[in-house]
């Protein structure tokens, strides 16, 4: 009997676990090649895994809410079709011990994420030097609170965890952290570990209680955990774009007609971060341990709301190469895609910078929440008219103008203010030295 395992594919940088949210078969049933078998969750994506080829499937070896390794064989399908129909109840060799290990993050593994984030105190800490507990299994988004918050190995098995299996969830963390913050010095090291509770939301009867579905459940633990690693600071500048409203209102329609799309403001802010971000390269950038590391790659990332509610942050790859027609087409497509659950795994990986545009709501700023790894975001504003003093060589005028408000987010720990002040300051000197007359 010719059997194929389907393996959980790598599902971007960085990815190394998935959640199965969905099957679409079961046992003994028969597929064609592309028929989609089970649908997975990552902290970024949804995606659909297909049939290799046609056969009947022998088994399913993940129940749905199971956390799989990237590698790991989600399922079992027979090409042989009258032999499988025959022994469809024939149960596939179990796997190895060597198999089994590298499906689960054990106690080596954290301890090399722990180290790798620079940790150097829990290197020389007694605490953190114990024996191997293969036992111990985080998520990504744990493993990654735990790095970042410093938490030693010794503390992590002091925590009881309340997940399936008894696997340390977020917010078993979150409640860990809580309780150790308000303990200081003697306090810390004559007490127990123990869990305090969370001081419980009083409800009335006229209250309606709306359950987080799981994007708005990821959306709120990466802000946490952004807000957590990073400390915020926020710069803003006003920029006068009139020359850009008073292109775009003379070009937009011989523009659709040209390429198929509509000219938005978002292709021309996103050529203005893209050129400012060349000549800042120090935004441009992620932070690992004590490293900064300078990406030469600009990838910007644009937030577009869903019909949920939700936001997602689709990636336009190498920005810097595209001009204004191109921009427009591949933001056109990837809103697109966003809106139609059509994303690809690579469509919202790699990203260097975000740009969000809090204007589209008539907010004429924002302050946004750094998506990490990065280390700024852009928000744009409200473009509207205002009086302004304009400099003539008959002296001064009163003018009506258009005009916005950009604010930038950065990460102060690698982005100090001469740095975020300057780059924010270029993207408005490129905004307001738009050409009235350039070409579509």
């Amino acid at each position: 009997m010719a059997l194929i395992e389907i393996l959980l594919p790598r599902m971007g940088e960085g990815v190394e676990e998935a959640t199965v949210t969905r099957w679409f078969v079961e046992p003994g049933q028969k597929v064609s090649e592309d028929d989609v078998i089970v649908e997975v969750a990552t902290d970024k994506v949804d995606s659909e895994i297909p049939s290799p080829a046609d056969g009947i499937i022998v088994s399913l070896n993940f129940k749905v809410n199971d956390v799989v390794r990237v590698g790991s064989v989600l399922a079992v399908i027979s090409t042989d079709e009258k032999h499988t129909a025959e022994t469809g109840n024939e149960k596939v060799p179990e796997k190895t011990e060597t198999e089994h290990q590298e499906e689960k993050l054990v106690f080596n593994d954290l301890e090399r994420t722990l180290s790798e984030a620079g940790s150097v105190a829990d290197e020389i800490n007694k605490h953190t030097v114990v024996e191997v507990e293969p036992d111990i299994f985080l998520s990504p988004l744990v493993k990654s609170i735990v790095t970042a918050e410093s938490i030693t190995v010794e503390e992590l098995k002091s925590i009881k965890g309340t997940g399936r299996n008894g696997r340390i969830t977020k917010d078993d963390i979150h409640s860990y952290l809580h309780n150790r913050q308000n303990k200081t010095g003697i306090e810390q090291e004559m007490e127990p570990p123990e869990q305090k509770e969370r001081s419980a939301v009083k409800v009335s009867n006229d209250d309606e209680i709306i359950k987080m579905d799981r994007m708005r459940r990821l959306i709120a633990d990466h802000m946490l955990l952004s807000k957590q690693t990073s400390p915020h600071v926020t710069s803003v500048v006003e920029a006068d774009v009139t020359n850009m409203v008073l292109w775009r209102a003379k070009n937009k329609e011989a523009f659709q007609r040209k390429y198929g799309v509509k000219l938005t403001f978002m292709p021309l802010f996103t050529e203005a971060v893209a050129k400012a971000l060349r000549d800042f390269p120090g935004v441009n950038a992620s932070v690992e341990g004590e490293n900064i590391i300078i990406r030469k790659s600009i990838n910007i990332g644009i937030a577009v709301v869903l019909s949920s509610g939700n936001l997602i942050v689709p990636v336009i790859k190498n920005a810097d190469t595209m001009n204004v027609p191109g921009l427009a087409k591949k933001i056109a497509a990837l809103a697109d895609d966003a809106r139609n659950n059509n994303l690809r795994p690579d469509d919202i990986q790699g990203g260097t910078f975000t740009v969000t545009n809090v204007g589209t709501f008539g907010n004429i700023m924002g302050t946004p929440i750094i998506y990490q790894p990065q280390v700024a975001i852009l928000a744009v504003g409200l473009i509207e008219k205002k009086p302004a003093v304009l400099e003539t060589p008959t002296g001064d005028v009163i003018a009506i103008r258009h005009k916005m408000y950009l604010s930038l987010s950065y990460d102060h720990r690698v982005v100090d203010g001469a740095l975020g002040g300057g780059f924010l300051k270029r993207i408005a000197d490129y905004l307001e030295a738009f050409d009235i007359n350039s070409a579509i």
